[in-house]
């Protein structure tokens, strides 16, 4: 596994794969970090694929990504993952709207647990995810993080950004 680490608005930003799929992305921030492993090469010339996306995302010119995944999980994880990339850019969800969306309403705190486990967070947008009153709500990256993500995508209007 290649990895590298991105320079960002917000801080180091973990990309990890192989030269054909990105298989982890991870903020240096909040309570969800995750490391490269000890058999990890840094190399981020076989990750270009992917640092070229993540340059614009963070620069504010790139609205979705164009690449391929590892993406490991239960079925279920994936439904929740599948409808995360479905949110539009800009756009938020209730943990709540996301279960109704499944056709598993009672599953809220089943979908966080899977926005928890979500290995490649901006690319599966689990910062979309909003609790039901409105809120910002845990985030692996950190509160702050989740809220620059939201201001960049213009789901959080800078007015509002210190109202959470």
């Amino acid at each position: 596994m290649y990895y590298t680490h991105l320079d960002t608005p917000i801080g180091a930003f973990l990309l990890a794969g192989d030269e054909r799929r990105l298989a982890m992305t991870s903020f240096s921030t909040g309570h969800q970090q995750r490391a490269p492993g000890p058999d990890w090469i840094e190399d981020e010339a076989p990750l270009d694929y992917a640092v070229t996306q993540f340059e614009q995302y963070f620069a504010g010119d790139r609205k979705q990504f164009d690449l391929p995944l590892a993406i490991e999980g239960t079925p279920f994880q994936q439904e929740v993952w599948a409808a995360l990339r479905a949110i539009p850019c800009g756009q938020t969800r209730s943990y709540g709207e996301v279960a109704r969306a499944l056709g598993r309403p009672g599953a809220s705190r089943a979908v966080g647990t899977a926005n928890a486990a979500n290995t490649l967070p901006v690319i599966i947008p689990c910062h979309r995810v909003i609790g039901a009153d409105g809120g910002l709500t845990g985030f692996g990256g950190g509160l702050e993080t989740k809220r620059w993500l939201l201001r960049l995508e213009g789901a959080l209007p800078a007015h509002q950004a210190d109202l959470f």
